[in-house]
């Protein structure tokens, strides 16, 4: 299937080459779309209106995995835009980040906080083992499950409307709210966790 014969358009990498807090609230409305195995006529799709985010930046953020440089596992946000960047935490769950940044700085990368399922939703509550909708991805380690996302997807192109795991154009939002980062001890001065209001 042609995404394009379907009216189905992706966020070109220019969008992600800016700076990383401009495109965390621009990536709101948007859909993540996870396609599940199968040929590309019938494949399967998981998807959500992200609806939190929060940046991170580079050697400029206290809170980024960036701040000291670039490592075998957090290369990615050294990378070019619109990647995938997927990491582990807490020896439980992942998280979904897209490499993001202007062309000024060396790092940066938005974790997709929360999304809004909207395709595939019977699927995604089988894979959280839940019964009730509200619960299924409103959290980063949550929606990592119920889109069945991890470290195998990392590096993906976000930019590609056939790839497995990418973003897609959606609705502009008319309200945005604007707050600190959760989960961080450093950086908590700086507004830069974005969630429809």
């Amino acid at each position: 299937m042609d995404p394009l014969s379907i009216g189905i358009t992706c966020p070109q990498r220019s969008f992600y080459e800016r700076d990383t807090s401009v495109v965390a609230r621009d990536l709101l409305g948007k859909k993540l779309v996870r396609l599940l195995a199968g040929n590309s006529r019938d494949q399967e799709r998981l998807v959500g209106i992200i609806t939190e985010t929060e940046a991170y930046g580079g050697e400029d953020d206290p809170a980024s995995h960036a701040f000291h440089g670039s490592t075998p596992s957090n290369s990615i946000m050294f990378e070019r835009c619109g990647l995938s960047y997927i990491y582990f935490i807490y020896g439980m769950y992942h998280c979904m980040n897209v490499s993001a940044r202007s062309k000024t700085k060396q790092a940066g990368a938005v974790l997709i906080r929360s999304i809004l399922p909207i395709e595939g939703i019977n699927r995604m509550m089988v894979h959280r083992n839940l019964k009730n909708i509200g619960d299924v991805a409103n959290g980063p380690g949550k929606l990592t499950r119920a889109l069945l996302i991890d470290k195998s997807h990392n590096g993906l192109d976000l930019t590609d409307c056939t790839c497995s795991l990418h973003i897609e154009n959606g609705k502009t939002p008319k309200r945005i709210l604007a707050a600190p980062r959760i989960g961080i001890s450093v950086g908590t001065e700086m507004d830069w966790r974005f969630k429809l209001s």
